[in-house]
């Protein structure tokens, strides 16, 4: 085997799924060099990618309703398509723009990750390393409510998700049990959460917390 073939062979591969041809050329060559690369339109084309090449490490998905299989609905329609048919790939949605309902759609349709076109390169390649390692990643652009919070409260979302309780998480961190109560109460009203399950449900579907 000649060194050039070997290693294509120890490369990863990644799936774009994208309407326009720019887009994925883009991709493929901010990916240059580190994965292997393999292009389709719409449904159809991924389909045929998989049977002729099988698995792939990850895909990025473009986030349009043009792009779906026959008879689905909805721009998440595709991503919901490729997890089904593909359940080990991670998968990034790639959306037009940030905007938190198509995060939320893309996210509980199944993806891994979730990066805006508009966004730096260096968000893109963030977003699929993350995917392809079955890690999560969301663009910093959609996670407004996020961004706001405080290292602390993030450790005290992360504690509660871990199901500790309130004195536990207080215990674990050094802090009195008011103390984190403030810090859960002011999570709550960052996150736009109805309560502290709610916050903790929003943070995890968002990568904020593990």
């Amino acid at each position: 085997m000649q060194k050039g073939q070997l290693a294509l062979s120890e490369d990863r591969r990644c799936l774009v799924v994208d309407g326009h041809p720019v887009v994925r050329i883009g991709v493929r060559g901010l990916l240059d060099g580190r994965y292997d690369v393999e292009e389709a339109s719409d449904w159809r084309g991924a389909l045929d990618a998989l049977t002729e090449t099988g698995a792939f490490d990850v895909a990025v998905v473009e986030l349009d309703p043009r792009i779906r299989p026959k008879g689905e609905s909805g721009g998440a329609s595709m991503i919901r398509a490729i997890r089904k048919a593909m359940p080990g790939t991670g998968i990034v949605a790639h959306a037009r723009r940030a905007e938190r309902h198509s995060l939320t759609e893309a996210l509980d349709a199944g993806a891994s990750a979730y990066v805006a076109k508009s966004s730096p390169a260096e968000a893109l390649e963030s977003a699929i390393e993350a995917a392809a390692d079955s890690n999560r990643f969301v663009d910093p652009a959609a996670d407004g409510r996020g961004s706001s919070l405080t290292r602390r409260q993030r450790e005290v979302l992360q504690l509660l998700a871990d199901g500790l309780s309130t004195d536990g998480a207080a215990n674990r961190l050094g802090l009195s049990a008011e103390t984190v109560r403030t810090h859960t109460k002011a999570t709550i009203r960052r996150l736009e959460a109805r309560d502290r399950a709610h916050a903790v449900a929003i943070a995890l579907r968002s990568g904020l917390i593990d």
